[in-house]
């Protein structure tokens, strides 16, 4: 059934709002066949941000061929090969002597084939007959660009939880020929074919895109803005109007402010709003969608500080109650955090959680809002 508050899948369309800016800047470095890198805390719109450039391409006529694949369930360096390249072989191809041709065509002389039992049990595209050296790997990580090369045709491939690559027994063996890969291709000139780096694990991403330098100058990220919160107040004003019903466009707003305009948090708010409802929206019902909202996410928010140690929690209420300066000695003395050495140790953990981000000026942020909220009032039982 269509509702005015989608949450359970990604939107385009009028459904799509704000981010502009970042849906151009898509368009335009597809267009010219660029790599680009996507990496915010889950749910931020990742997925609606790339599926609206793309609806924009298709809508202005512009040919390209779009394949999808995620690292999500990966956990080895084979399964994210076969993977990459069964998704590959499937953009130009769709029926086995198709595949079997392709792969005879660009991997011959690998330890990779076309197995027709593999294919008819498992619809397996590639599979592996020996154990994989560097040349396989490289021969696969080509595949896509070779592939567009002989074909003309403009090809994308979105890949998704990029960073659990490095969840594989050695992610170096896929980083490191992929980088090597993409300069070679670019320093040749070739273009055509563009990679989408999707991850929802920022400090994870971060470390492969910025820390490690693999990719510098070839790939290029594109940073997600916060949606208006008049923009998002707008549109969720006008969903319930669709149905007959009237909200408080102040009320409203406060809600962007405290989900920081998250856009599937305020959608799932909403539409816990109108199943609340009928006529005019009164402050208690909001409240009261709250508490639903909080409800759902309050065993994962309790899983998560029950993982922490006493110094990760403490930690956490410096960051709750302001500070930004955690090695400073009051800070360290006030939230016993015993030194500023350990202090190192206590972010890095958080943020290997995937709990904080911290910025260029070292300043904390929480990754995400409702555990933010949640943890100020009711585990730390802070004042609003």
């Amino acid at each position: 059934m269509d509702t005015p508050f989608p949450y359970d899948k990604f939107v385009t369309g009028k459904n799509f709002i704000g981010r502009k800016p970042e849906c151009q800047i898509i368009t335009n470095l597809i267009g010219q066949h660029e790599h680009v890198v996507l990496y915010e805390p889950p749910k931020s719109g990742i997925t609606s941000l790339i599926q609206q450039a793309l609806y924009n391409m298709r809508f202005s006529s512009r040919a390209f061929i779009v394949g999808q694949m995620s690292v999500l369930n990966i956990r080895t360096v084979a399964e994210f090969l076969t993977r990459y390249g069964s998704t590959a072989i499937r953009m130009v191809a769709s029926t086995p002597a198709e595949y079997g041709a392709l792969v005879g065509q660009y991997l011959g002389g690998t330890h990779f084939v076309f197995d027709p039992g593999a294919f008819a049990d498992r619809e397996e595209v590639l599979s592996l007959n020996w154990d994989l050296d560097e040349d396989d790997v490289k021969a696969v990580l080509r595949l896509p660009f070779r592939i567009t090369a002989d074909r003309g045709t403009p090809m994308l491939l979105i890949i998704d939880e990029f960073q659990n690559v490095n969840e594989t027994e050695d992610g170096s063996r896929i980083l490191v020929p992929l980088d090597a890969v993409i300069r070679e291709e670019a320093e040749a000139g070739r273009k055509g074919f563009s990679l989408a780096f999707c991850g929802s694990m920022v400090n994870a991403m971060k470390q492969i895109f910025e820390t490690s330098r693999l990719f510098h100058r070839h790939v290029t990220r594109v940073r997600l803005s916060s949606v208006d919160e008049r923009e998002i107040a707008d549109h969720v004003v006008r969903g319930f109007l669709s149905g007959g019903k009237v909200l408080d466009k102040d009320l409203l707003v406060g809600a962007c402010r405290l989900f920081k305009n998250n856009l599937w948090y305020i959608n799932n708010f909403a539409a816990i709003c109108d199943s609340m409802s009928k006529g005019y929206i009164m402050e208690p019902v909001l409240v009261d969608a709250l508490g639903s909202l909080l409800s759902v996410h309050e065993p994962r928010f309790r899983a998560m500080v029950c993982g922490l140690t006493t110094h990760q929690v403490n930690l956490l209420r410096a960051t709750v109650e302001g500070n930004t300066r955690f090695s400073a000695s009051e800070v360290i003395r006030k939230y016993g955090l015993n030194s500023s050495a350990n202090v190192k140790r206590v972010k890095d953990a958080l943020m290997k959680k995937e709990i904080l981000v911290f910025d260029e000026d070292d300043k904390p942020a929480f990754l995400d809002p409702l555990f933010e909220y949640w943890i100020r009032k009711y585990y730390f039982e802070l004042p609003e």
